[in-house]
């Protein structure tokens, strides 16, 4: 059954590939997305960024009415957790957000096509299915995003060994849980449990955890995970998981030791990797790295003219905001606009307690490159707000270059932080300077005054230490 023809097929309906068919079809396009999945959104709607912060925020409050609402004066009686109730509100929210995706491609008459892609020739896309049908496209978009890498000796089960799909939808709270990796995912997902009563235990190969983020933020916040009884094991691996009697013992090695962990599961969470198994990007010469992302040009054009690709799928931090930003980017270019995306201004979260968000270089980061800065740093403890929340935990930096004193980069570790980056990610979109943001006026009493604080500390002004 032919499939018609269209000016863009965008394979993949995730943050990537929706967004940039929406975009695509504003600029007058005609546009199919394909979606082997029944409900569109991608991982990130469905089994990814929206169910995991919906049990993040339900686990947050469920520790709250636990152990901190006596602190502001509130009783209550026993607190008693509804794991079933808890998991229907997460999968509710899933629900009319993939919902909404299909919402607006009816708006901006895009056709939904339901199957399995596979990249035919240049303009050519054969879909799987119900039926098998062919579509014809001026240009191809490849928007497939990317699946949890699994671990060898630790293969995954959906049972026992677990990724963080599964890792979402437990139908109890287990008594002990591993988690091996000390990523966004492996923290949150730990973090969850932990709050509804799971001992849990954080093994990270490297020596810190959040490795790509600010080194002195991640710190404080392993010790502030720590005291909130999550026990983390860093410059370890783990390198067998054995079943038996409906645990999972686990070799884990250390400092030349080797111990053995049992639990009740074990959520691997090492990473992603790109999903591109079975699109034929061999076949028609799409070129690709060791790692299997897939080589593209600065108009995210891969080594086949007429063939793109975003997201995951490609070079760069695995967020998906960051496809989105790479979808808009690449059909204006199509279009003949000039679509870009600024990399420097793409900020990255953790979305445990404290949130940990930062956007642009790292202390690290400047000091390979040979750049000499300046910085500023203001702690929550002093934030009025923060005060008044009992949220005192973290602070704020922020990193300027020592001539321009322009901003390069700032890291917060603290209550909000996920909101409070969009801020510093205005200012480096900007090329704001460390004073600039300091001059800005911040309503009182908030918490983004800790932001300007630290503005001001990159010169030594802060008021309030």
């Amino acid at each position: 059954m032919a499939g018609g023809r269209y000016d863009l097929v965008v394979i993949g309906a995730g943050p990537g590939g929706y967004v940039a068919a929406i975009r695509a079809a504003q600029l007058g396009m005609k546009v199919a997305c394909i979606e082997k999945e029944e409900a569109l959104g991608g991982t990130c709607l469905r089994i990814g960024c929206i169910p995991s912060k919906a049990l993040l925020d339900s686990s947050e409050l469920y520790r709250q009415a636990r152990e901190h609402f006596a602190v502001h004066g509130i009783r209550v009686g026993e607190v008693a957790l509804d794991l079933p109730t808890m998991m229907r509100r997460k999968d509710k929210v899933v629900k009319g957000l993939t919902g909404g995706v299909a919402a607006l491609f009816k708006k901006n008459k895009i056709t939904h096509v339901a199957g399995t892609a596979r990249i035919a020739a240049p303009g050519k896309v054969v879909v799987s299915g119900r039926e098998e049908r062919t579509l014809e496209g001026e240009r191809i978009l490849i928007a497939t995003g990317s699946e949890p890498t699994p671990l060898r000796g630790l293969d995954f089960d959906g049972r026992h060994v677990v990724s963080s799909d599964q890792a979402l939808s437990f139908d109890e709270v287990p008594a002990r849980l591993l988690v091996v990796g000390a990523g966004a995912i492996g923290l949150e997902l730990g973090s969850v449990w932990a709050r509804l009563g799971c001992e849990v235990r954080i093994v990270e190969f490297l020596d810190r955890i959040t490795p790509t983020m600010d080194r002195e933020l991640s710190d404080l916040l392993a010790k502030t995970l720590k005291r909130q009884g999550i026990t983390i094991q860093l410059s370890s691996s783990a390198k067998a998981a054995t079943i038996l009697d409906g645990k999972v013992e686990v070799t884990v090695e250390s400092g030349g030791k080797t111990t053995t962990e049992i639990a009740d599961k074990v959520l691997v969470a090492v990473g992603r990797r790109p999903y591109t198994a079975g699109l034929g990007l061999e076949e028609v010469g799409v070129a690709a790295d060791e790692r299997g992302r897939i080589t593209v040009n600065d108009r995210f054009e891969t080594s086949v003219a007429g063939i793109y690709a975003v997201g995951d799928a490609i070079p760069g931090p695995m967020l998906a905001h960051k496809a989105s930003e790479e979808g808009v980017a690449c059909v204006e270019r199509i279009a003949g606009q000039a679509g870009h995306v600024n990399y420097d201004a793409i900020p990255s979260v953790v979305y445990t307690w404290p949130e940990f968000a930062g956007v642009g270089k790292t202390d690290q980061d400047c000091e390979q490159a040979g750049i000499e800065v300046r910085t500023g740093t203001f702690p929550f403890l002093a934030n009025g707000r923060a005060r008044a929340m009992e949220e005192k935990d973290g602070l704020v930096k922020v990193i300027a270059d020592a001539r321009t004193d322009r901003i390069l980069g700032v890291h917060i570790l603290g209550p909000r932080a996920s909101d409070m980056i969009a801020e510093a990610a205005v200012a480096i979109e900007f090329a704001a300077s460390a004073e600039d943001l300091a001059r800005t006026p911040h309503a009182h009493p908030t918490l983004p005054e800790a932001v300007k604080e630290a503005a001001l500390a990159v010169s030594g002004g802060a008021i309030h230490r």
